[in-house]
């Protein structure tokens, strides 16, 4: 493969590195999710540092927490984060497999570090 080939193949910015890493993560999420799961990404200010494939991640476990499971309704019932987290765990990882995610969230935070990209 030429130098000048590959370099095309090669993300042009940010936002397409991140786009990418999301098809890859999720190659069954459909476009409109795909798309606010992006624009969570980019707009995070502590996934700005982040690599694409992690800020991808982090972005679509979020989305899909936030907008598919009763995560929000739990904290505003008085849960805390973790015990909130807890209860969603389950519904959280069967969209993200619906999404064709081969990856899933885990209770143990030490587990979910060492399945890391």
């Amino acid at each position: 493969m030429s130098s000048t080939r590959h370099m095309s193949a090669l993300p042009r910015n940010r936002r397409e590195a991140i786009a990418e890493a999301l098809a890859r993560l999720a190659p069954r999420l459909p476009g409109f999710e795909a798309e606010a799961a992006l624009e969570r990404a980019l707009s995070s200010p502590g996934l700005r540092g982040a690599i694409p494939e992690t800020a991808a991640w982090l972005a679509l476990v979020a989305y899909a927490r936030h907008v598919f499971t009763e995560y929000d309704s739990l904290l505003d019932d008085g849960y805390d984060r973790d015990s909130a987290r807890h209860f969603v765990l389950d519904d959280l990882n069967a969209v993200l497999s619906e999404w064709g995610c081969r990856r899933t969230v885990s209770d143990d935070p030490e587990a979910e570090e060492e399945a890391a990209p």
